[in-house]
């Protein structure tokens, strides 16, 4: 069966409230592409990419861009050739969202074509997610606030965003494990701590009652970031680092991290297996990140998280942060888990979609 076409449609959901990370960004809205594989019987298969400039450079106007560069070269190849299809994509450097979107429309188009559910084929032993949210940088009212809303929507991890100010962020964390005393607690840094400070910075966290702290040192202070593993302060999380197979090679070769979170919406469904089989090879604990989507793309990410091999919370909760969507409906937590039977069957509403879609 082959590729008769590539399509992309772009939109921009509405968010309950602004979230931001790092040093500097921030985002108000939710700024994606829905890309649609069609195959020459007529059979689909859809996945989403997420504009994230200020983490991989992409915007809306590069999904547009890589789309119409790959969809030539994809049109009439047979959709069973993983490996070639793999490879075409892979061809274009860096453009990780639109990559992975492409990819994961593929499996789904892939297994809808022999009649088959992506689903029902490929879930694992984990069908109760544990699940997080991540908490962004605001003030303590605000985090605190935000925290109590998902709290009773069923949230019982929280992924806190840290970085601009740390005696504050500790702040925070005490206010959090005071409130929520059943609340599990990690941080994510975001590249932003120093070498010389991070050690101690580290330790207060812990103390504080944080579990794992992710990327706390810029990406390319290598030589720094194997050094504070071996410290073995607080476990660290990969996520800014393994942004790609060959990028967990390398981390993997230099010992940097405790725990891969890996994301399918930047690496396909195709680059999501190879490294949750590379990261258990080596003997690494993983989560699974659904990078800030909407329920098209975290529903992928779901079905990642229920192999074998996930021990850590994913993070499959942006959708309360959401205004609205273009899928539904809501699956609901309980007691801090996600059904994949509830996301097994969402659908694309194309209303929605026609509503918050535009042209550039």
């Amino acid at each position: 069966m082959k590729i008769q076409n590539l399509d992309l449609t772009l939109y921009r959901l509405p968010m309950k409230s602004a979230l931001k990370w790092g040093a500097v960004s921030a985002m108000s809205t939710a700024d994606a592409a829905l890309v649609r594989i069609t195959l020459e019987d007529g059979t689909t298969g859809e996945g989403e990419a997420l504009a994230r400039p200020t983490i991989y450079g992409e915007t809306l106007h590069s999904f547009q861009g890589i789309t119409d560069l790959l969809r030539p070269r994809l049109i009439g190849m047979d959709i069973e050739d993983e490996g070639d299809l793999w490879k075409t994509v892979q061809s274009i450097a860096n453009n990780h969202t639109i990559k992975g979107a492409i990819d994961s429309a593929m499996w789904e188009a892939r297994f809808r074509s022999k009649g088959q559910d992506l689903f029902s084929a490929l879930q694992g032993p984990h069908t109760d997610l544990r699940v997080s949210f991540i908490l962004g940088i605001t003030d303590l009212k605000g985090m605190l606030q935000e925290a109590r809303e998902v709290y009773a929507a069923g949230v019982r991890v929280l992924k806190v965003k840290v970085g601009r100010d740390y005696q504050k962020d500790l702040q925070v964390i005490h206010a959090l494990k005071q409130e929520f005393p059943d609340m599990d607690l990690y941080a994510d840094s975001n590249e932003t701590l120093t070498p010389d400070v991070a050690p101690q910075i580290l330790a207060a966290m812990g103390e504080a009652g944080l579990l794992w702290v992710e990327e706390p040192l810029p990406v390319h202070q290598t030589r720094a970031r194997m050094e504070l593993k071996k410290l073995g302060v607080l476990p660290i999380i990969a996520d800014d680092s393994c942004f790609t197979i060959g990028n967990l090679e390398r981390e993997l070769d230099l010992d940097t991290f405790d725990i891969l979170n890996i994301k399918p919406p930047r690496s396909g469904i195709t680059g999501s297996l190879k490294m949750l089989e590379m990261a258990k090879a080596a003997g690494k604990r993983v989560m699974i990140g659904s990078q800030a989507g909407n329920l098209t793309s975290m529903r992928h990410s779901a079905l990642i998280a229920s192999l074998e091999g996930v021990d850590c919370p994913s993070e499959l909760t942006f959708f309360l942060k959401l205004g609205d969507d273009v899928s539904g409906p809501n699956p609901v937590l309980r007691d801090g888990h996600l059904n994949l039977r509830d996301l097994q069957n969402l659908q694309l509403d194309p209303e929605k979609l026609a509503r918050y879609s535009f042209n550039l």
